[in-house]
Formats: C-alpha cells, sequence, structure tokens
C-alpha cells in the first residue's frame, strides 16, 4: 500500500492498550507499509491526548521513521482551510483537514482513523476517501 496515511485516533489506539480501538489498530499492522504518513496536527493532537505514558511509545515511531510527518501547512494553507470552512458543521478539525487535503496529494491513498468522520468527508470536492476504521 503506497500512501498509507494514518490519524491520531488510530496512533492513540494503536499504541495504548486501554483504547477501545486497541484491537482492531493492532490487527492492521499487517496491512501497512512503512513509513506511515500523517501531519503535524495529528502529531501534536496523538502526543497530547496519549499523555506522559504513552508519549515515549509516539516518540520512538517517529525516531525508526515508522511515521513520518509529510506535510507542509503553509504550503496548503488555503485548501486546509477552505475544507475546515467547507465541513464546519462537523466540524472538521485542522489535523482531519490536513489529512484529507494529504489524501489528494498522495498516490493510492488510504487513511487508518477511528474517525467516523472521514465517511463524511470528500476529497477533491466528490470522491469518497478510502479509509479503513473499526465501525
Amino acid at each position: 500500500m503506497a500512501g498509507v496515511l494514518v490519524d491520531a485516533g488510530f496512533l492513540i489506539a494503536l499504541l495504548s492498550r486501554r483504547d477501545r480501538h486497541h484491537s482492531w489498530a493492532a490487527a492492521q499492522l499487517p496491512r501497512l507499509a512503512l513509513p506511515w504518513q500523517t501531519c503535524e496536527a495529528g502529531l501534536s493532537e496523538a502526543f497530547h491526548l496519549l499523555g506522559s505514558r504513552g508519549r515515549p511509545a509516539l516518540a520512538a515511531l517517529l525516531r525508526r521513521g515508522a511515521v513520518v510527518a509529510a506535510f507542509h501547512l503553509a504550503d496548503e494553507q488555503g485548501r486546509v482551510l477552505d475544507l475546515m470552512q467547507k465541513y464546519a458543521d462537523v466540524p472538521m478539525s485542522l489535523a482531519d483537514a490536513c489529512l484529507v487535503r494529504m489524501c489528494e496529494t498522495v498516490a493510492d491513498p488510504i487513511i487508518f482513523t477511528t474517525d467516523a468522520d472521514f465517511r463524511v468527508y470528500r476529497r477533491h470536492g466528490r470522491q469518497v476517501i478510502p479509509c479503513r476504521t473499526p465501525y
């Protein structure tokens, strides 16, 4: 799978055995070619929500290069803000908007997420976002 994108929810589920989706996230590992791509907003969210117990594991994934921040918000700011405005009723977070934009620019993308909102979002205006969720 060329364009494996992961969101904060997936990373949290994978790294926290207490997360209700941990078993699902762990079962996805054989499908996930490395490196997994994400955005800095998603990493910030994951670090915050994992707390002090989970931060070392996420840092280890980053140090190994298994997870990479592969998005430059300054280059995509207009499109990201447009997406957030379009989906304001959901509401769409900055991290979600960055991942949707990444999905528009990565070859053969698939997002691994625990966020059902990715079933609502569209890439390039109308296209369903390829994603795997526990739902």
